[in-house]
């Protein structure tokens, strides 16, 4: 099922989050993050952005949630997309039916970009992006750097909303 988020969900994504924290260059942040920071950070992006959960048996497997994409007023029509799932909830439709949900939800809101930074190389992510109609726009050679090395990030786009405003 697939659901808002609630603050009480804070504890499970920060264990799905922190994960990837420890153990992958999905995300660029190094140190785990407390329950009490996620419960800001749903906060936060609740207050003009929403924030999905996929629930299963009562236990979170995937959470996929937009943010704006710069502070500059003139971008206020354009969102970036994040998604992560439970290590052990992947390759089973949980990422498409969480983007399914946010990118309707974020044309009803009238939005009309999304944009999904990926750290590369990352095969599923930039498969699940382009499933939706996402287009490579740029790529940032050597921007981070964890576990000692270099990574680059790609950045997709979706225009949904193409009306004029």
């Amino acid at each position: 099922m697939i659901r808002t988020v609630t603050l009480e969900d804070a504890q499970e994504i920060a264990e799905i989050y922190n994960y990837f924290v420890l153990n992958s260059c999905v995300t660029f942040e190094e140190f785990e993050v407390s329950i009490d920071e996620m419960r800001g950070r749903i906060e936060a992006v609740n207050l003009k952005f929403p924030w999905l959960v996929f629930e299963k048996d009562s236990e979170i497997l995937g959470y996929a949630y937009a943010t704006m994409w710069k502070p500059r007023s003139a971008y206020k029509h354009t969102v970036e997309s994040t998604v992560y799932l439970k290590k052990t909830a992947t390759k089973n439709g949980i990422g498409s039916l969480l983007y399914a949900a946010l990118i309707e939800q974020l044309t009803d809101l009238g939005f009309h970009a999304v944009i999904g930074g990926i750290s590369l190389p990352n095969d599923a992510s930039i498969a699940l992006h382009e499933k939706f109609g996402f287009e490579k726009i740029a790529q940032f050679k050597e921007v981070g750097y964890k576990f000692n090395k270099w990574i680059d990030v790609g950045y997709w786009e979706l225009l949904i909303n193409k009306k004029s405003i």
